[in-house]
Order: C-alpha cells, then structure tokens, then sequence
C-alpha cells in the first residue's frame, strides 16, 4: 500500500532514532514511569521520576512503601492516589508471583495493577524488544486522522495498524506517530504547514490549518 510506504518513509526521516521521552534505565523504571505518565505529560513525569528512582531500586522496595509518602511524591502527576496504589500493588505482585522479575509477555503483564495494553506494550517494544504497538491519545488522533482507523478504541486501533504495518516496524512506527502526534499534528493546533504527510491526510479539517502553522 503506497499510502503505509510513504508515511514510514516520512516518520523514518523525521524521527529516526528518536528515543522514548521517558527516563529511565531499567524495565522497572520505565514500568513506573509509564504508569505515573497516564494523564500526565513526559516532561512532568521526568521531573518526579529521579527522586522518585533514587528512592525506590526494586519492587520491595515500592511493595513495603508508605502509600501516603509515594502519593505525595508523585503528587504533580495526577491522579497520584490511584497511581500510587497501582504502584505498590503491581509490585507486591512482582515480587510475589515474579521474584521481582518484570515479566516479558503481554497476557503476564495485563494482569499487573496499573498496567493496561498501551504500557505492557511500551514495556515489551522498549525494554524487551518485541513487536508492539503503542496506542496513546498522539497515536490514536494521528491514526484517525490519517484514515489508518475509523475506530476510537484503542484495541481496535492496535490491530488496524498491527494490519498494515510490518510487524518488524510496529515499535518503531507507532513511537514515531506518537512523536508525529505530540509535536506535529497537534490536538488543537495541528500544524499542517509544515507536515509532509498532508497530501495523504484524510483529515477533513485540515485545509482551515494549512496557512495557519502555530499562530
């Protein structure tokens, strides 16, 4: 399909070797990272998470945690008491069920507290490299604006584009629609002017864009 050739051909040239925004330096770290991001922009989770890791090293530690202590430390990222109870609970499994390992298959890691498809998928495409997609609010806005979906939830998303993407692209390509999604085509104010996919863009909207760029 020379619609899918030509949109990889764009993401790769735009954000090749653009790495996950997230800080991390181990599964674990991107693990709580990720959940803490839900609702909440990279940049702020980034701006908790070194503390929070210099505190925390392994699962026992998260699972014999203060609830109250960790809510107030990851306050500023939102919906911090749901968060933080996700954390401690998803670890106590970990260490429990796991021996402290993050396990590596997506049926395993639903299963943890706090961890849904779109970060075991993270998970599974960043620290274990297998094929994954990453279906968030960028990926899901940029699919259906691209005509890549007609769908609005993300499971359905996920296997559109597991359908028309290379499995051996999956990763790769939906971190870079994401990218595409959080600094290109923009929720309110997409900037069309500048983005090389507009001739493929199946958005309806995007003419009142086109002259406008970020003002």
């Amino acid at each position: 399909m020379k619609k899918v050739q030509l949109l990889l051909q764009y993401l790769e040239r735009q954000f090749k070797d653009r790495a996950i925004e997230l800080g991390y330096s181990n599964p674990l770290e991107l693990l709580v990272a990720t959940i803490l991001s839900a609702q909440c922009t990279d940049e702020r989770v980034n701006q908790v998470t070194p503390a929070l890791f210099k505190k925390y090293k392994t699962p026992l530690d998260y699972a014999q945690a203060n609830v109250s202590t960790l809510e107030q430390e990851i306050r500023s990222t939102g919906f911090y008491r749901a968060k933080a109870r996700n954390i401690v609970r998803c670890c106590r499994r970990l260490v429990e069920e796991y021996h402290g390992q993050i396990p590596d298959t997506l049926e395993e890691l639903v299963t943890l507290p706090g961890v849904w498809r779109k970060t075991a998928n993270v998970i599974l495409g960043t620290c274990f490299g297998k094929p994954a997609i990453v279906v968030d609010t960028h990926v899901k806005r940029v699919s259906q604006r691209l005509g890549l979906t007609r769908s609005n939830d993300p499971d359905e998303i996920e296997q559109d584009l597991a359908r028309i993407f290379p499995k051996e692209r999956w990763t790769v390509a939906s971190h870079q629609l994401l990218l595409h999604g959080r600094y290109v085509c923009k929720a309110r104010r997409p900037n069309c002017s500048q983005c090389g996919l507009f001739g493929i863009c199946t958005w309806k909207e995007k003419t009142q864009f086109r002259f406008r760029g970020e003002n």
